[in-house]
């Protein structure tokens, strides 16, 4: 992505952290985790990932390297992973700040203008998927979803 995108975000970054917590103030609440109050205080740590990822240098390669397009979501059994919301009010803001940030670069190429948005999306997916997966790898409902029966594992005595 180029600099000036990647300083035009920065410069947001406020405006950004507040659209994403409005965002996640209307999804539906999976579990008590999935409650707002919950999550905002992740938003700080999960927007310094994303403009580290946004400003490495190898992570500028990686759309060439990748297949076009989006991968498939990471995939939660039960639905209740409240990091499902989190991320997909995240994905939003990001997304609207990018489109935002694009149309203030008049000389912008068209071209780059797409791959600075696979890229955002690629680290978007990259992160969301790293952090959704490992806390369903502690969920308690992991093996009844995957049979297709939710009752906490603690049930099974």
């Amino acid at each position: 992505m180029q600099d000036a995108l990647v300083t035009a975000l920065r410069t947001k970054r406020s405006q950004i952290r507040e659209h994403w917590e409005a965002l996640l103030r209307v999804e539906p609440v999976s579990s008590p985790l999935g409650h707002p109050d919950s999550l905002v205080h992740m938003l700080d740590w999960t927007l310094d990932e994303i403009f580290t990822g946004l400003t490495n240098p190898l992570s500028r390669h990686r759309i060439g390297r990748t297949r076009v397009g989006h991968e498939a979501p990471p995939v939660c059994p039960c639905g209740r992973n409240p990091l499902l919301a989190y991320f997909a009010a995240g994905e939003q803001a990001m997304r609207e700040a990018l489109v935002l940030a694009q149309s203030g670069a008049a000389s912008l190429d068209p071209i780059e203008r797409d791959v600075s948005f696979e890229e955002l999306n690629l680290i978007l997916q990259q992160i969301s998927r790293r952090e959704i997966e490992a806390f369903c790898g502690v969920c308690q409902f992991r093996r009844q979803a995957a049979a297709g029966a939710c009752v906490p594992m603690m049930a099974e005595g």
